[in-house]
């Protein structure tokens, strides 16, 4: 089979069961693993920052936020000029060069972690290149959009991303574990003693262990080098998608130059937004995102050359498709919100669990004491994750049989009670002397969100599927799995910030509002008995 495939109808029966589904399904195969890299890549500072913590790296708690919010917001900034990569450059193409550079983050952090003097801009620079992963996501769904036919949307779509999503729980046990031996030998650097006790899924770790934490970057190169040559040789660009894709090298020099552009906007977004020394501290986070976020389409539309200029501006026609601002808003509840919370448990766990807390009467203020029976972070962040992941694929099939908007508006009801009941543990446990016996109902709740996080990701790909056609469908996918990625952000901050403030549940309650709103939002475009386009 040609790597550029000239004719491709999967809606034909008789195309589909005789040639495309092999090839549709040998490309998302492929795609899956490389998908799940992105995103262990992309989030493993959450991990990461609990164990620096835990070897006495020089940096405060709020300076490890800065990390994973870094990240975040990379990821998801990123994701805006991914979401147009196949159609300008190839689903084969991009989808290489996308794995390929994952080893830049992966290589440069194995390194940084080799030596506790590494200064923080080292650390937060290769923060800003693991958005690399999340930016992937987008290019990813769009490509594989494209192989499948429409009744298959959400089941091959649902594959895709929830296989890809176990990169969140691969990484929270697999960074820990690899983290324990010299698997990479002398060549690799020495390991660090821990100075607090630490955990994994296994057992806990205590102080005075040897720990190789640099092997938390260098373990991932075991995946990408196969899954870049599998990439290249094994993968299809369709050109009924990008007919105009010219060789394979201009395909690289288009993706490199638009992800060039996306990291000048969110490094500089990051820079007014992040607090001395950092950054500047000029803007809020709520003006600081979507300034991001237009001018990086701004930029894209003005810095674009030769045919992807036209190719560029006749994607940006979804723009004014009230569906496609509809389905931001409730991807941004779904996979929004699976995302966010995944970044922000591990700290969330560390923080509200980790200390006791009590009132002091004479000044009004909390104060925090070490917590000697606080659960580990690493022993149980991986859990939500996993289930959300593991569920998704199921939430595709489902929407497959019964319709996608149902099954959002369930899940949506669902979101709001959660969300409220957890934000109501998290402040019993934040005024408790022992917190920890809230654990058990904190980390349930949690699950219980994730798995609706699950569920109804696979139910808005079925949605997008029904609502657009082949040629928005993709980028629809891409943007708003872009903007749903601000999630990673929005949630590390929102949640850090009403832990700071002593008021950890007000976090909660506001998500569960919105949560409410899209459920009217829901209802109102794809339910309700005159619905722009009903679904069911």
């Amino acid at each position: 089979m040609p790597t550029n495939i000239k004719e491709w109808n999967p809606e034909d029966p008789t195309f589909w069961e005789t040639t495309g589904k092999k090839i549709a399904y040998r490309n998302l195969w492929i795609s899956v693993p490389s998908l799940l890299n992105g995103f262990a890549i992309w989030l493993m500072w959450g991990i990461i920052t609990v164990q620096m913590l835990n070897l006495g790296f020089p940096f405060t708690k709020d300076e490890m936020f800065t990390l994973t919010a870094i990240s975040g917001l990379a990821g998801a900034t990123l994701r805006i000029p991914a979401s147009f990569f196949i159609r300008i450059a190839g689903g084969r193409n991009t989808i290489f060069l996308t794995t390929a550079l994952l080893m830049i983050p992966a290589i440069g952090t194995g390194i940084a972690l080799q030596d506790k003097e590494t200064p923080l801009w080292v650390f937060q620079l290769l923060a800003l290149l693991s958005g690399i992963g999340g930016g992937n996501f987008a290019c990813s769904m769009s490509n594989i959009s494209t192989f499948f036919p429409k009744r298959l949307q959400g089941t091959a779509l649902g594959i895709n991303a929830g296989l890809g999503n176990f990169g969140v729980t691969t990484m929270q046990i697999l960074i820990p574990l690899v983290m324990t031996a010299g698997i990479f030998g002398a060549a690799a650097g020495g390991s660090m003693e821990l100075i607090k006790d630490s955990g994994w899924i296994l057992g806990k770790i205590v102080a005075g262990t040897p720990t190789y934490i640099q092997n938390a970057g260098y373990v991932w190169l075991l995946l990408l080098v196969p899954l870049a040559f599998l990439g290249y040789f094994g993968m299809n660009n369709l050109l009924t998608v990008t007919p105009n894709i010219g060789s394979t090298l201009m395909a690289f020099a288009k993706v490199l130059w638009l992800y060039g552009l996306a990291f000048v906007t969110a490094a500089v977004g990051l820079y007014l937004y992040l607090p001395a020394p950092t950054g500047l501290g000029l803007l809020n986070m709520w003006l600081a995102l979507p300034l991001i976020m237009v001018v990086t389409l701004m930029v894209m539309k003005l810095a674009a050359f030769g045919e992807m200029k036209g190719n560029i501006a006749k994607q940006f026609e979804i723009f004014s498709n009230k569906h496609t601002w509809s389905m931001t808003a409730l991807y941004l509840v779904t996979f929004g919100s699976f995302i966010g919370f995944s970044m922000a448990l591990p700290l969330s766990i560390t923080v509200i669990f980790g200390d006791t807390h009590s009132l002091d009467a004479a000044t009004g203020l909390w104060t925090h004491v070490k917590n000697p029976n606080a659960p580990s972070a690493l022993q149980y962040a991986w859990i939500g994750p996993f289930v959300g992941a593991l569920i998704r694929p199921v939430g595709g099939w489902i929407s497959d049989k019964v319709g996608g908007s149902i099954v959002t508006q369930i899940i949506s009801a669902i979101m709001v009670a959660a969300s409220a009941y957890a934000g109501w543990i998290m402040m019993q446990a934040y005024q408790s002397a022992t917190p920890e016996v809230y654990f058990a109902q904190f980390i349930i709740t949690f699950v219980v969100l994730f798995a609706a996080t699950g569920i109804g990701n696979g139910s808005t790909f079925r949605t997008v599927g029904v609502v657009f056609d082949r040629v928005q469908a993709g980028p629809v996918l891409g943007w708003t799995s872009a903007v749903a990625a601000y999630g990673a952000f929005i949630a590390p901050v929102v949640i850090g910030e009403q832990i700071k403030a002593g008021t950890p549940q007000n976090a909660m309650y506001g998500f569960a509002i919105f949560y409410a709103l899209c459920l009217v939002l829901n209802w109102w475009f794809y339910l309700r008995k005159n619905a722009y386009i009903k679904n069911p």
